[in-house]
């Protein structure tokens, strides 16, 4: 079976569940096909230490009596007709849900845009090894690193296939390549360990595994002989890869189903200042060659580019069909995203824009200050904003990245962080969640 027919093959596989669905008594029905496709290697000290290989195709059913809901899953192969039947049964037994139902048909994508997500490009596991091991070696090269945490090269493919007895039919694949590397630096007690990655939907995309490796390698090296500082009061300046977590707690704090749970810190703060004057974060699905674009959501609906905060104005929600109602909003943005047959909103292609200001010249205005490279610990709290998390990184001194920091604590809360934020204009946008380097005044530090 070739690929085409493949793909058309779980189009009538999704468009009989429905059909089933319907003859078995449900009043609304829509029915899913996951792929997944992936191989990766991984390597240690040149030597081959893993190999993966997987494909699977999961489908899953969810039907609706009236208000109630219920679902089922089963391999693509499964017989429809015993398959809706048992689902439409578990649906009449099922509480109501008020907020459930299918996307309004006006809604729903009326065609499947190419966003130019697919690369046909064949990557043999002998490619995979050798990019894996290049990697290794470039960073292994770099003067002062002395060992290897190890070092993987990854092809993958992911897709999904829809249909809803609303009349929507449709399906996407999107292929996923990456290369990574985790290096160690230093002996005993001093050693250091630090990363590098690149991942992207097209092959020739990715950065070279030699560059990669140097990146890697360097990162380690340069965060030797790290001391600790004073406590106390001083801006922070997040590098970019640390910056993309702060603007991820943006997205859960304005996702819908946390504003309707009330867990949220900005559920009360729509149509309000939540950011610095300037501040704008956007999300756009339709972005070509975007690491989480999607011509369609989960539920068949158009996404279109949204400013989620416009100059520093908590603009819109992330929403799915039933949050949008439980919110008793009018209607959704085609953010609902699919795990299996539950559907939940979220982000796509997240981005906090630019500013005017290069990194060097951010820096260049603090006369003592901390760089971070890394944080860890859970300390976040996503419902007062609480933010507390163990850093590292490189103390700012006069203007200039003096040396390594370790064991030290940033805490302020996130209400404070956006409204103190200043954003640098190196944004790069392989990201799904993207941000340039940010400054933010006033963080607490706790050392020694």
């Amino acid at each position: 079976m070739t690929v085409s027919s493949q793909k058309q093959h779980l189009v009538d596989r999704v468009a009989a569940l429905v059909e089933a669905a319907r003859k078995a008594g449900a009043d609304a029905a829509d029915a899913v096909v996951v792929r997944a496709r992936s191989k990766s290697i991984s390597v240690r000290l040149g030597k081959v230490e893993g190999t993966e290989a997987s494909e699977s195709d999961d489908m899953s059913l969810r039907v609706f009596v009236g208000r109630r809901v219920a679902s089922v899953s089963a391999p693509a192969n499964a017989d429809p007709a015993p398959l809706a039947e048992r689902a439409v049964a578990m649906a009449r037994v099922s509480p109501e849900d008020p907020y459930q139902g299918l996307a309004d048909p006006a809604r729903l994508a009326e065609r499947v845009a190419d966003l130019d997500l697919f690369d046909d490009t064949e990557v043999s596991a002998d490619r995979l090894r050798d990019d894996a091991l290049a990697a290794e070696e470039a960073a292994l090269a770099v003067a002062g690193v002395s060992n290897s945490s190890g070092s993987g090269a990854s092809a993958g493919s992911g897709g999904l296939v829809l249909a809803t007895s609303g009349g929507f039919v449709g399906q996407y694949e999107a292929t996923r390549f990456s290369r990574s590397v985790s290096v160690i630096a230093g002996e005993g007690t001093g050693m250091e360990r630090d990363y590098d990655f690149s991942s992207r939907l097209h092959f020739a995309d990715l950065d070279a595994p030699a560059e990669i490796g140097r990146r890697a390698g360097e990162r380690a090296v340069r965060r030797l002989n790290a001391r600790k500082v004073d406590t106390g009061q001083f801006p922070v300046v997040y590098d970019p890869r640390v910056a993309r977590g702060i603007v991820g707690h943006l997205a859960s704090a304005i996702n819908g189903a946390s504003v309707a749970r009330k867990s949220s810190f900005l559920r009360e703060m729509m149509g309000r200042r939540i950011a610095a004057e300037g501040i704008t974060v956007t999300d756009d699905p339709t972005r070509r060659r975007g690491q989480s674009s999607r011509p369609f959501d989960g539920e068949g609906v158009a996404g279109a580019p949204l400013t989620m905060v416009e100059d520093g104005v908590l603009k819109h929600w992330f929403l799915s069909t039933s949050v949008a109602r439980q919110l008793g909003l009018p209607d959704t943005n085609g953010r609902g995203v699919r795990a299996a047959s539950s559907v939940s909103p979220s982000s796509t292609n997240l981005a906090l824009e630019p500013g005017e200001t290069t990194p060097e010249a951010l820096i260049g205005s603090i006369r003592s200050g901390f760089y971070v490279t890394e944080v860890f610990g859970q300390g976040v709290d996503l419902v007062t904003g609480e933010y507390s998390r163990g850093a590292a990184g490189f103390w700012i001194e006069d203007g200039r990245l003096s040396y390594p920091v370790a064991e030290v604590t940033v805490a302020s809360n996130l209400k404070d962080m956006f409204l103190r934020m200043t954003p640098a204009n190196d944004l790069d946008r392989n990201f799904g969640t993207a941000a340039p380097t940010l400054m933010i005044e006033g963080m607490t530090l706790a050392g020694k």
